[in-house]
């Protein structure tokens, strides 16, 4: 896994680093001292932590313009042991809430399990950008962390499924990512109302 970078193509537009309105706003990283692991597996000194033991992520893009942000995520998302939507809703995406952003695209490819309890920040996080029109994405699920998903009921808050996996995101600009999706979303809400 150590090996494993973050999406690196957009760098050149956005460094969450260099967001003031980032959690992330001054960080600084190193390409050789490699202390976050998930595991036994020491992960790619690029990687956030968030306060989550063994889940990582990264800030790739985000348009406040446009109100969104492309969030990639690696590692295990532990909701039974770890509370890990806790230190994500408290950590990190209560800063960009405040910061007007209202979309959220979450690539998960790199998240191998979840393991799921109870749905309070989901939530919370679902009413929040639902007030001001947004919605949260899930791309990319392997197959096993959906079932796992499904069976804690996040489909309630979060959009996520197979029309949303397989998405060829990363040759993308990041604003061809979001129109994708919010294609996609449009398409979905039309269709059950």
């Amino acid at each position: 896994m150590h090996d494993i970078e973050p999406h690196f193509n957009w760098r050149e537009r956005y460094r969450a680093e260099d967001d003031n309105d980032s959690p992330f706003f001054g960080r600084r990283y190193s390409e050789f001292g490699f202390s976050n692991r998930v595991y036994n597996y020491l992960i790619h000194p690029q990687w956030d932590e968030f306060g989550a033991e063994t889940l990582y992520m990264k800030i790739l893009y985000v348009d406040y313009d446009e109100h969104y942000a492309i969030i990639e995520m690696i590692g295990e998302w532990n909701d039974a042991v770890h509370n890990d939507s806790m230190h994500l809703k408290r950590e990190v995406i209560d800063q960009l809430l405040a910061s007007g952003l209202t979309k959220f695209i979450i690539v998960m490819e790199g998240v191998l399990n979840y393991h799921g309890s109870d749905t309070d920040y989901y939530e919370e996080w679902y009413e929040e950008v639902s007030d001001g029109q947004g919605w949260i994405v899930f791309l990319n699920l392997h197959p096993q962390v959906m079932d796992e998903m499904n069976d804690t009921g996040l489909d309630d808050y979060l959009h996520y499924g197979q029309h949303l996996n397989g998405i060829n995101w990363r040759p993308q600009k990041p604003n061809k990512v979001y129109e994708a999706i919010e294609g996609v979303i449009e398409t979905e809400v039309r269709r059950i109302y």
